[in-house]
């Protein structure tokens, strides 16, 4: 008989015995906030830092990397992009804004003071969302996978596949690190999952639901899309494309959904 390895036998008792899934925790939300938005930015990208919230827009010749004044939504600062790009997320590590496109494989670096172009880097996939854990930019492309760029050399560092205990998790949007795990608004969705950035593993869901009133709206709007945290004082903002209002949030712990039962003969 033919000796099995360590490595081998330790994987053999991975399968056999799968390690847990960590347990789900679901929200609902409180609203603490309102405040006003351009009902015109189509938002890709939200950041918050010093009072003040760094934008980034989409759609070709609409989209623009902005300053906004949180309190009055006024845009305080703003840079927009040549007609042929199609903006998406954003991202401020240090004294640079990193700006990714849609689908010309272009990102964009920025001096976060005056806006002025510095850089751009290449990437093969779609852009879609931005965030940073403070060491690396952390970026989705509209599948499960999220990818890990080195913010000096704009390369590919690693990535992890996203998933829960359904399978993968498509759709990854616009992303927000916060204490240590990627929250990601879910395309054409009003939820949000928080993720592990070491395991790809959803950790929470986010219900939005019933978030923007249809009833006060004055012009149609697009999807939820747009987080961005205070650290200092621990506030949530959401907003979505087109919408006129920015949320700030509390989440409140719901227990988690049960499932119906397979009835058995």
């Amino acid at each position: 008989m033919r000796a099995i390895s360590l490595a081998a036998l330790v994987v053999i008792v991975l399968v056999a015995c799968p390690l847990p899934q960590q347990e789900v925790q679901h929200y609902s939300y409180q609203v603490v906030a309102e405040y006003p938005h351009d009902p015109g930015a189509f938002t890709q990208g939200l950041v918050y830092e010093d009072g003040v919230l760094y934008e980034g827009t989409g759609l070709k010749g609409r989209s623009s990397l902005r300053r906004v004044d949180l309190e009055t939504g006024e845009v305080l600062q703003r840079y927009d992009l040549p007609s042929n790009y199609f903006g998406e997320g954003i991202a401020l590590l240090g004294d640079r804004l990193y700006q990714l496109t849609w689908q010309s494989h272009v990102g964009f670096v920025y001096d976060k003071d005056t806006f002025a172009l510095l850089d751009e880097f290449s990437y093969p996939t779609e852009g879609w969302g931005l965030t940073h854990d403070g060491e690396r930019l952390i970026m989705s492309d509209g599948t499960a996978t999220l990818h890990f760029l080195d913010p000096e050399t704009l390369e590919e560092t690693g990535s992890i596949q996203v998933h829960d205990d359904q399978g993968p998790v498509t759709h990854l949007n616009e992303l927000e690190y916060i204490d240590g795990q990627v929250y990601a608004n879910i395309w054409l969705t009003d939820r949000i999952a928080r993720i592990s950035p070491h395991t790809g593993q959803v950790t929470g869901w986010i219900d939005l639901s019933g978030l923007l009133d249809p009833d006060e709206l004055t012009q149609p709007v697009d999807v939820l899309n747009g987080i961005a945290y205070d650290q200092e004082n621990e506030r949530l903002f959401v907003t979505g494309k087109l919408w006129p209002t920015l949320f700030e949030l509390e989440l409140i712990p719901q227990p988690a959904p049960t499932r119906s039962a397979t009835a058995t003969p």
